[in-house]
């Protein structure tokens, strides 16, 4: 087995760029034929994950057979207790690994794991290698991150402690001596690194390595971002390994269409999602954001673990890490969490007093979890049934330029939220995985502003057009390269009869108006008007015939004496339809989906909403007909079927934290099912009731009498 000393060496004489690229192709993963089988891919059949964040002072305020009973009674089959990189919990001999000051003599880690072994519990090793403190940079000045001064990076909120360099010896050291001293002394499951990769944004560090690296913000620094967590993430994977072949290393995650590591990537390496997305925080935070996680590692992980966190503290802009949040926002997120087909996993910070000075998380959550477990055959999905997908665009999200004052996120939330509203079953697709056989069981893409499209991306969307496929698309997609690099034409303008007339055009005062020059389609439900609302901003497009709908230029909105339009008719298109056989094509030129997102115009969910069905031929395998707005999942499952309803009709769906429930009443389903397939009956798994249904040639009608928070129709057959 390739060792540290051995991989080091074979690198060291290289240039510190090289060596990365050199040792990533020299780390292999070796597994034992010897394995028990029984014990290979564990992680697969965990159901409930839970964890106590454990605090310097927990040593001595932690009744650890407490603790273990409480996560027992939770039904979960897997806990992470707290080694990290910042305060050891073991008595360590890795020097500038601080023991906590309440440790003493104490194996307070040794202690949990053994507790937890006791009950059939898994064990996850927890570590943060992100930060350090003041006496490891004196002497290691070289492990940490430096600001374009050369200053060394301090905590924000403890400044005696600093940030490490991924890029440096840090991580390819220090971090494995840690690993390998627990691997040796403890009978753990797996390593987890929580803290790295880093979430959301990317490092921008001015040490002497990562002054070898292209600048942070481009994709160039992002290709070599992503070969340092492949390098690192197989490098650690082999250390978990050396205890037995069945453990495994897997580290922080998530981050929605904004995760760090490029996920595509991560996806294939990656045995064990971890999804650090643990509650609402901030001006834009509408409730489904789990969801949009489960929908993120469905597209990369084919199938294998993937958890999400759920924060039962107090997330959000102000927070108390110590205190609980309100139960109902706690249990949507649980409730996202299992529809989107993820495991659910809670934790809590700190356990003074027992298992915390606030307790009102301890009760409802293991109810919910043992509400779970009566029914996990229900929550193990083969596969989803959606006929829709949302192209998730990672380089626009970390590269693009939007306009001032826009954010991708905006884009997303907005063509989620239509989604929403028009109940549509849908998945996500990433960027790097648009090949046929990946697209073949989808009629329509989606594609919500998705600038950056390599050469070849675009060449495969073109097939996928060819085979019959549809797409709808906005603003600026395929306007610039993989490398971010401005092209003179859309990369897609062929597929879509689109040329650019012009830079982006945006709006003072009132937006610009479309037009109506025509009926269609996707003005479905549109009478008394000749006008609807354009959008904030737009792409000129050069005219196309019979033009649809077309673009009334902005003009003041104030003094109303001048809110008229100089110019009342142009030939631009506000929106771009063909029909090629049977693929549908629809271009907006203009941000529709951010602006109905920020604005809350219903024509523009509207309109987007009939251009979904429009392009998708309505071809939905389930329908749901009733009032409220409603999130839906539906998977095929080993019973049979499961049709899981999120009830997000309530009045902090968009911001805050939901703080009791506004029940919907009937939910009428059509859910189409194989012609040959024989089934016994549908049950309701939240209400614990039987519901009637009917056969009507290849689908199955029932109605659900009502949903408070969430409702699953399992369908056995």
């Amino acid at each position: 087995m390739i060792n540290r000393r051995t991989l080091l060496k074979a690198a060291g004489s290289l240039p510190f760029a090289a060596r990365l690229m050199r040792a990533a192709e020299a780390v292999s993963i070796e597994q034992s034929s010897q394995a028990n089988s029984d014990e290979m891919g564990w992680q697969k059949r965990i159901r409930r994950v839970g964890q106590l964040n454990m605090t310097e002072h927990d040593p001595v305020a932690m009744n650890v057979q407490e603790w273990a009973d409480y996560w027992a009674s939770a039904k979960v089959g897997a806990v992470f207790v707290s080694v990290t990189g910042i305060l050891a919990f073991y008595q360590t001999k890795v020097p500038f690994h601080r023991k906590g000051k309440y440790l003493g003599n104490r194996d307070f880690f040794g202690e949990c794991c053994a507790e937890a072994k006791k009950r059939g519990l898994r064990v996850v090793a927890r570590m943060s290698p992100d930060l350090n403190w003041d006496d490891a940079l004196a002497a290691h000045p070289e492990w940490f991150e430096r600001d374009a001064q050369g200053n060394p990076k301090p905590s924000r909120e403890e400044p005696r402690l600093f940030w490490t360099c991924m890029f440096s010896a840090y991580m390819t050291d220090y971090i494995p001596a840690i690993m390998r001293e627990v691997n040796s002394l403890y009978d753990i499951d797996a390593i987890y690194t929580n803290g790295w990769p880093p979430l959301g944004s990317l490092p921008v560090c001015y040490c002497a390595n990562c002054r070898e690296l292209p600048p942070s913000g481009t994709p160039a620094y992002w290709d070599k971002f992503n070969d340092r967590v492949e390098y690192l993430w197989k490098m650690y994977d082999t250390i978990a390994k050396e205890k037995k072949p069945s453990n495994i290393f897997f580290a922080n995650s998530g981050g929605g269409a904004r995760a760090s590591v490029n996920l595509d990537r991560l996806g294939r390496i990656c045995e064990w999602f971890q999804g650090d997305n643990q509650g609402r925080g901030g001006e834009e935070a509408p409730i489904w954001l789990a969801a949009l996680q489960g929908r993120v590692c469905q597209a990369v992980q084919n199938g294998k673990m993937s958890t999400n966190i759920t924060g039962v503290w107090s997330t959000g802009p102000v927070r108390w890490r110590n205190a609980a949040k309100s139960p109902q926002e706690a249990q949507m997120w649980f409730n996202q969490t299992i529809a989107s087909g993820m495991v659910p996993y809670y934790h809590f910070i700190g356990a003074e007093n027992g298992m915390g000075e606030d307790r009102r998380w301890l009760k409802p959550s293991r109810e919910y979890f043992d509400w779970t477990a009566k029914h996990d055959a229900h929550f193990i999905n083969k596969n989803t049934i959606a006929k829709i997908a949302v192209v998730m665009g990672q380089r626009s999200h970390h590269f693009y330029k939007a306009p001032p004052g826009a954010t991708m996120q905006q884009f997303l939330n907005g063509m989620y939220y239509a989604l929403l509203e028009g109940r549509f079953l849908f998945d996500f697709v990433h960027e790097d995985r648009l090949d046929p056989e990946a697209l073949k069981r989808y009629t329509a893409l989606i594609l919500p502003n998705v600038a950056l499209l390599s050469d070849a991306q675009c060449e495969q969307l073109r097939a996928y057009v060819s085979a019959g496929g549809s797409l709808l698309a906005t603003f600026e997609t395929s306007m610039y390269d993989e490398n971010n690099r401005r092209r003179e034409n859309y990369g897609l303008a062929e597929v879509f009869g689109i040329h650019r007339a012009g830079d982006i055009i945006g709006t003072v005062g009132n937006g610009y108006y479309a037009r109506i020059e025509r009926g269609h389609q996707i003005l479905a439900g549109f009478t008394d008007t000749n006008w609807l609302p354009g959008a904030e901003h737009r792409v000129p497009l050069a005219p196309v015939d019979k033009p649809v709908m077309t673009v009334v230029p902005g003009f003041v909105a104030y003094p109303p004496e001048l809110a008229y339009p100089p110019t009342p008719h142009t030939d631009q298109p506000a929106v771009v339809l063909q029909e090629k056989g049977k693929s549908r094509l629809a271009f907006f030129p203009c941000d529709i989906e951010r602006t109905m997102w920020i604005s809350g115009h219903t024509d523009l969910s509207r309109l987007l909403r009939n251009t979904i069905r429009w392009v998708s031929h309505a071809d939905q395998p389930v329908t749901v007909e009733g009032d409220g707005l409603v999130e839906a999942f539906a998977w095929k499952t080993e019973p049979g079927f499961a049709l899981h309803l999120l009830n997000y009709t309530n009045p902090n769906t968009h911001k805050g934290w939901v703080r009791e429930f506004y029940p919907i009443g009937k939910q009428r389903v059509t859910f189409e099912v194989p012609a040959n397939t024989k089934l016994m009956r549908v049950q309701l798994l939240r209400s614990e009731m039987d519901i009637p249904f009917k056969r009507t040639g290849s689908a199955i009608e029932f109605t659900i009498p009502s949903v408070q928070d969430y409702e699953i129709a399992a369908i056995y057959a």
